[in-house]
C-alpha cells in the first residue's frame, strides 16, 4: 500500500499518542467513517476496536519512520534553510511526504544524526545511526585530527550552530565525499575536488572524516 499525506499523518499522531505519552490507544469516534482508517486498517497498520485505535506492529514501525522523517526534515529546515517560526512545522509537513526512504538517512547523516527535532523531540534512530555507533572510537575523526597530504572521506557533520553547517555545506564538504588535509597551520587548508579551503581549528573540528575506504 503507497500511503496517503492524510495516511502517514494519522500514523504520526498515533505514535506521539501511544508511544510518547504511552496511552493503549486513541479514540476515533469522530473519525469512525474516515475512509483512511479504514485503508489502514485493511492493510494492517493499525486495529480498531470500541471506536480505539492502536498500532499494530507493522504499523508501529512505518509510524517510526514516518515521524523519524518529519523531524530530520524540521532539523533540516532551521539548521539549514534556517526557516522559522510556523512555516517550520507546515513546511516540513509538505517536505517529509517527498522524502523516499533511505534518503532521510542521507540527510540524518549531513546533520549529524541529531536526536532531536527543534522543539526538543525525540528523533527515532535509523540504520545510520546505528552503524555510527558501531564504529571504532578512532575510525571517524575530526578533520582536525587527519595526518597532512592523507587522503580521507567526509562521514558526518556534527555542529548546532546553523551558520557553521551552512559554511562546510557552501564549501561541498558532504558527507561520502573526498577530502584531503593540505595543512594544518597557521589555519586549516583542505582540499575538495579541485577547490581548496581554510578555515580556522572551531570549523575543521566540526567536520568528521574516516580513512576506513582508502
Amino acid at each position: 500500500m503507497t500511503l496517503t499525506d492524510r495516511a502517514e499523518e494519522i500514523l504520526e499522531t498515533l505514535w506521539i499518542e501511544v508511544v510518547e505519552k504511552e496511552k493503549e490507544a486513541c479514540d476515533i469516534s469522530i473519525l469512525k467513517d474516515d475512509s483512511t482508517i479504514t485503508d489502514l486498517k485493511d492493510a494492517g497498520f493499525v486495529r480498531v476496536r470500541d471506536n480505539l485505535l492502536s498500532l499494530t506492529a507493522k504499523g508501529r514501525d512505518e509510524a517510526r519512520s514516518c515521524i523519524r522523517r518529519h523531524r530530520l526534515a524540521e532539523r533540516l529546515f532551521v539548521d539549514v534553510l534556517a526557516v522559522r517560526g510556523r512555516e517550520v512545522h507546515e513546511t516540513s509537513c509538505k517536505f517529509e511526504h517527498l522524502l523516499h526512504k533511505g534518503l532521510d538517512e542521507n540527510i540524518c547523516t549531513l546533520l549529524g544524526h541529531p536526536r532531536t527535532c527543534p522543539h526538543g523531540k525525540p528523533i527515532p534512530e535509523g540504520p545510520c545511526c546505528r552503524e555510527k555507533a558501531k564504529m571504532p572510537g578512532r575510525v571517524n575523526i575530526p578533520l582536525t585530527e587527519l595526518e597532512k597530504n592523507r587522503k580521507a572521506r567526509v562521514t558526518y557533520l556534527q555542529t548546532d550552530n546553523r551558520q557553521k553547517l551552512q559554511k562546510i555545506i557552501a564549501m561541498g564538504a558532504l558527507p561520502n565525499t573526498e577530502i584531503t588535509l593540505l595543512q594544518k597551520f597557521p589555519s586549516y587548508v583542505f582540499r575538495i575536488a579541485r577547490s581548496q579551503f581554510a578555515v580556522d581549528e572551531d570549523l575543521a573540528s566540526c567536520i568528521y572524516v574516516t580513512r576506513d575506504t582508502l
